[in-house]
C-alpha cells in the first residue's frame, strides 16, 4: 500500500519566501513583513504572560482576542473566528467546503497557497486569468459555480484591489462560499466587511502579520455570520490559537492609533518607492498593499533579483507564467528603501 494519498504524492508544496538568519546583514523585502515593531501595548502584554497561562490550555476559541477584535470592528464576538494566522482559516475553509466534485475558483495570478490547499483536498480548480490591469473577472468567477470562491483583496502579488461594487456584484452572483482575503486591507482604501453583514455566504479573512507587525506570532481571524463560522469550527484544530498569541493579539488590535500611524508611514514610503521605480523605467502597478509589483523595462526580473540578492537585498521573484518578468518588492523602512534604490542605481545606471 502506498504511504500517502495520491493527492499528497503528486502535491507541489507551497514554498514561502527566503528567510535568512536573523543576524544576517540583509534588507529583507521579500515576504511583506511590517518593517516596524509591534505596538508597545502588544509587547507589554507579551511581557505579562505568566507561568499559569502557559501551564494551562488556552481557550479553544481565543475568547480574549475574539472579544477585542469584535469591539474594534463593531460586531458580536460570535461573528469572529481566530486562527493560527489567516492561513489557518484558509485551511479550515478548504477542509469544510471543498473536495472531489466541489471546485475552487479564484483569479490568477494570486496567492499560490490557494492552489496547494485545493490539491490537498483533491478539489478541482478554476483559475480565471486576470487581465493586464488585474481587473477582477467577476462574470467568469461567478460562472464557475464553485463551492468556494476566493478573492485576495488587495491581491498578492499585484497589490491591486477590486472595487466594493465589483465584490458586491460577485457576492450577489455566487451561491457557494465567497472568501475575501483581506491580509493587506489596512493599506487599502476600502474593505468588504459590509458584505458579511448582507450575505450569509461571505467571509472576510484578516491577519495581524502585516499591519500589526506580528508575522512571527501567527494570528489571523475570519469575520462571517455565525452559521458559516460554525461549520469552520467543526474542522479546526482543538487549540489552534495559543494563549500568548491571544493575549498579545488582543492588545495589538485594540491599539488602533499605533496601527494607523505605522500604516501611514508604510503608505508614504510605498509612494516614494513606486515613483522611484517608475523613474528607472519599471512599470509599477497601482498598489493598495505594503508591497509593489514592478516590471523592469527589459523584462529581465530574474537577473535583477539575483543581482540584488548578491548585494544583500532580498525581493520576491516568481518563476511562473505572467510573473516571470516582474518583481514583488515589500515596502520597508525609509532606510531600507534607500539601500534598495542605491543598489538598483548600481545595476541600472
Amino acid at each position: 500500500m502506498a504511504r500517502f494519498r495520491p493527492a499528497v504524492d503528486q502535491l507541489e508544496a507551497y514554498v514561502p519566501g527566503e528567510q535568512p538568519p536573523g543576524d544576517a546583514d540583509i534588507v529583507k523585502l521579500n515576504t511583506n513583513e511590517n518593517p516596524y515593531p509591534p505596538s508597545p501595548r502588544a509587547l507589554a502584554a507579551l511581557a505579562g504572560v505568566g507561568a499559569e497561562r502557559l501551564r494551562r490550555y488556552p481557550h479553544p476559541l481565543a475568547d480574549t482576542f475574539r472579544q477585542s477584535a469584535a469591539d474594534v470592528l463593531g460586531v458580536e464576538p460570535d461573528w469572529i473566528l481566530a486562527g493560527n494566522g489567516s492561513d489557518d482559516l484558509l485551511t479550515m475553509l478548504f477542509r469544510a467546503v471543498t473536495g472531489a466534485g466541489r471546485p475552487v475558483a479564484y483569479p490568477a495570478p494570486t496567492y499560490v497557497l490557494y492552489r496547494t490547499l485545493a490539491a490537498i483536498q483533491g478539489a478541482p480548480v478554476v483559475e480565471v486569468p486576470f487581465d493586464e490591469e488585474y481587473m477582477l473577472p467577476v462574470a467568469a468567477l461567478a460562472a464557475a459555480g464553485a463551492a468556494l470562491t476566493l478573492v485576495a483583496n488587495p491581491n498578492s502579488p499585484s497589490g491591486t484591489a477590486a472595487t466594493p461594487d465589483q465584490l458586491a456584484s460577485l457576492a450577489d452572483r455566487t451561491t457557494g462560499v465567497l472568501a475575501v482575503d483581506e491580509a493587506y486591507v489596512a493599506f487599502a482604501g476600502a474593505s468588504a466587511l459590509d458584505l458579511v453583514r448582507r450575505h450569509g455566504h461571505v467571509i472576510v479573512l484578516r491577519t495581524l502579520s502585516k499591519s500589526h507587525g506580528l508575522a512571527g506570532l501567527r494570528l489571523g481571524y475570519g469575520i462571517a455570520h455565525p452559521d458559516l463560522l460554525s461549520g469552520l469550527s467543526r474542522v479546526k484544530d482543538s487549540y489552534n490559537v495559543d494563549a500568548v498569541a491571544a493575549a498579545v493579539g488582543a492588545a495589538a488590535i485594540r491599539d488602533v492609533a499605533y496601527t494607523r500611524e505605522t500604516v501611514e508611514r508604510i503608505r508614504a514610503t510605498r509612494t516614494r518607492l513606486g515613483e522611484a521605480l517608475a523613474a528607472r523605467g519599471f512599470r509599477v502597478w497601482p498598489s493598495e498593499a505594503n508591497f509593489v509589483l514592478a516590471r523592469p523595462a527589459d523584462g529581465n526580473a530574474r537577473r535583477i533579483y539575483e543581482d540584488l540578492k548578491r548585494r544583500g537585498v532580498l525581493v520576491r521573484y516568481f518563476a511562473e507564467p505572467g510573473l516571470a518578468d516582474k518583481l514583488r518588492i515589500t515596502v520597508g523602512t525609509e532606510e531600507q528603501t534607500t539601500r534598495l534604490l542605491s543598489c538598483l542605481a548600481e545595476l541600472m545606471p
